[in-house]
């Protein structure tokens, strides 16, 4: 209603808003031309009455039942002219249409209805080919991702942009599985976020009960389902309107995400990538702040408080995500599985573990949860669970992650069969580095010890650092060092010394060997 007082070919009539507000803001399907007193069983809904009042009723009560009756076919508003009929606007009039909050314009000036009407029907026929347009273009877009087999937080990405408002995608247990939302509403947002879903969800099933559209300050959610088979939900924020209608964007997008499922068959490819992605943000600093990343994680379904929290990094084999979860499910906890750490040699998989409080997460309970990760044989025999310090709340998970990231950078002794373990407690050296890491006085120590190896490796291809790596790990067994190395005794001899020349250092002196490997600590937990 507000566009079409706004059209040039009303403003010539002189429209007054005698009940507007928002009653404007109703939606025209089309403009009906009558003053017929009969006319509210002619109309469909939706409908713009233009009329002079000429045959209205003249009664008062008959006046305010025919204003209702309107009301009650759906009218969306009505423009009376005053002067061929009506000299002024009957109160009962105004006072039936306040009530129903309907809008009510009338005209001071005489006007052609006919060109009221083409001005309305073309603003409304350029509006319906609009959405077509837009639909068709929003159709080819979406279309275009399922046959790239974009995954789905691609998907989510293309729709938050497509609406210009957050968009989140959840499964059926309501846990979010992938989200763009901006960084700043993400604590607001995700905070009690299975109590926000479900309340919003029940508003949306008595809104279809009752057939009525959301509204602009509503959440807008659409199943994604094909074959019988409902596997979550989208959900858009309130947002700017758009040409093709948000819900059909929205229904564009959950058929993207419907056909992707079918096409993942029984793997949970949804899960993987949610996950990995809060995984690799939380290690890669990608959070504006701790209320927003753990009320983002507990949305995941990873629950943070009254949880033992353990990072891990499981190296050596790889490791499919579903398992990591469903081994954390079977010591009644939860896991989010990320991508494989810097500096860390693939395959390699990087582990936010969450346990209850009361739960024991020992050496037997580790080694049992890494044999819950690979089948028996060749992969378990390479595996190496490395097991931060146990944590709680989200900053001493992370510290926990880096613990175990900061393991795993090292070189590890393989003997026996099975899973290996590292746990952070055993190494109270790497605990230090990963507490110190951001420390520039640490960054100066390493840098002024490693200096002339490392312009040596880069400018030669070397392997000096290495070769200390695997001489402070094995201390005081050159053999064992030269075997870690993949070198032969002399080669590895070779090499030894010419690390002494260019540090200028004995590297039998056991406080050169610390300062050494501390060094060696600080750069490899920065991933070099």
């Amino acid at each position: 209603m507000r566009e079409v007082i706004s059209l040039d070919a009303v403003v010539q009539g002189v429209p007054e808003v005698v009940v507007g507000d928002d009653a404007l803001d109703a939606r025209v399907r089309w403009l009906h031309v009558s003053d017929n007193a009969g006319v509210a069983r002619l109309l469909d809904g939706g409908e713009l009455l233009l009329s002079t009042g000429a045959s209205w009723p003249s009664d008062p009560a008959d006046l305010r039942r025919f204003i209702g009756e309107l009301d009650d076919a759906g009218l969306s508003g009505l423009i009376l002219e005053l002067g061929t009929h009506y000299r002024y606007v009957p109160a009962v009039v105004v006072e039936a249409a306040r009530e129903r909050n309907l809008a009510l314009i009338v005209l001071h000036r005489e006007l052609k209805f006919i060109t009221i009407t083409e001005a309305v029907h073309a603003r409304i026929i350029t509006g319906q080919s609009d959405a077509l347009r837009s639909r068709d273009e929003v159709r080819e877009r979406f279309t275009a991702l399922v046959l790239r087999g974009s995954p789905a937080d691609f998907i989510v990405h293309q729709l938050a942009q497509t609406l210009g408002a957050p968009v989140i995608l959840e499964n059926r247990g309501h846990e979010v599985v992938a989200a763009e939302v901006p960084l700043a509403l993400e604590e607001e947002l995700f905070t009690e976020w299975e109590l926000r879903s479900r309340s919003a969800h029940r508003r949306a099933e008595q809104r279809r009960e009752r057939g009525a559209p959301p509204g602009a300050d509503e959440w807008l959610i659409v199943p994604v389902e094909a074959r019988g088979i409902r596997w979550g939900t989208l959900i858009a924020l309130p947002g700017p309107d758009h040409p093709a209608g948000r819900t059909a964007v929205l229904e564009q997008g959950a058929i993207a995400l419907a056909v992707g499922r079918l096409a993942d068959g029984e793997s949970d490819e949804w899960g993987r990538i949610g996950r990995r992605r809060l995984v690799d943000g939380l290690l890669a600093g990608r959070f504006a702040g701790a209320g927003g990343a753990a009320a983002r994680l507990e949305a995941a379904g990873l629950p943070l408080r009254s949880a033992r929290l353990f990072g891990i990094v499981a190296s050596g084999a790889p490791i499919p995500a579903e398992r990591v979860d469903a081994a954390a499910r079977a010591m009644r906890g939860r896991a989010l599985a990320g991508s494989a750490p810097d500096g860390v040699a693939a395959p390699a998989t990087a582990v936010l573990l969450s346990l209850p409080s009361d739960a024991v997460f020992d050496d037997d309970a580790a080694l049992s949860f890494a044999a819950a990760l690979v089948d028996a044989g060749p992969d378990a025999d390479r595996l190496t669970l490395s097991v931060g310090r146990a944590a709680e709340g989200l900053d001493e998970a992370l510290a926990s992650l880096h613990d175990a990231v900061d393991l795993a950078r090292g070189r590890r002794r393989r003997g026996g069969k099975g899973p290996q373990l590292r746990r952070a407690e055993n190494r109270p050296l790497v605990q230090l580095v990963t507490a110190l890491r951001d420390d520039h006085r640490v960054l100066e120590h390493g840098e002024r010890m490693l200096a002339p190896l490392i312009v040596h490796d880069l400018t030669r291809s070397g392997d000096l650092l290495d070769v200390l790596e695997a001489m402070l790990a094995h201390p005081g067994n050159r053999t064992a060092a030269a075997s870690a190395s993949h070198l032969s005794r002399s080669v590895f001899y070779q090499r030894i010394a010419l690390i002494e020349e260019l540090l200028g250092a004995d590297l039998d002196d056991g406080e050169t060997q610390t300062a050494l490997h501390l060094a060696l600590l600080v750069r490899r937990s920065a991933g070099r």
